[in-house]
């Protein structure tokens, strides 16, 4: 009786490691996200510079990801990005493709361009503070600032106003 019994918990060892093997692989893999929309190359052939409008862009592709801000709406973007992410790293982006279709100023298409991830660039940000107006205080300054504030605000009627104003500050004209 003891045999078989050590056969089914050895058989029952094995499974269990199998399956948390098995959790720990699928738990590595790294996943994959798409975010945007390509639009489908046979609708970018509709697209004709010279010819078509705004509103016949929209018809055929959809609304852009993005719109131009600084040259009045005459830029269209249609983004799409796909990255994988493995646990807890940051993710690695695997497909890039940006469409930019311009305008006129009678809002018919002037061009299509097409960026990949190739054409991108790296930028690293400065890590600077934006600068506040007014003087910078020194550690012994500050302190002795704040020495001020310490003396008679406290807002009760205690005695230590200062003669001729009755404790109230004298540029103060009473309007709260």
């Amino acid at each position: 009786m003891c045999a078989p019994l050590a056969i089914s918990i050895r058989r029952f060892l094995v499974l269990l490691a199998t399956v948390s093997g098995a959790a720990a692989l699928v738990s590595c893999a790294a996943a994959v996200d798409q975010r945007g929309h390509l639009p489908n190359p046979d609708k970018l052939a509709e697209i004709h510079a010279g010819s078509t409008t705004k509103d016949e862009v929209a018809k055929i592709l959809g609304t852009p990801s993005s719109v131009s801000v600084f040259n009045n709406d005459k830029s269209w973007y249609y983004i799409s990005r796909r990255t994988a992410q493995t646990a807890f790293f940051d993710p690695d982006v695997l497909d890039q493709q940006v469409y930019i279709v311009n305008f006129d100023d009678q809002g018919v298409v002037k061009a299509v361009d097409h960026k990949a991830l190739e054409d991108g660039k790296e930028i690293t940000p400065v890590a600077r503070a934006t600068p506040a107006p007014g003087r910078e205080l020194s550690f012994l300054e500050q302190l002795i600032g704040n020495l001020g504030e310490f003396n008679g605000s406290s807002g009760g009627g205690g005695s230590g106003g200062g003669g001729a104003t009755n404790g109230r500050n004298p540029n103060d004209n009473g309007k709260h």
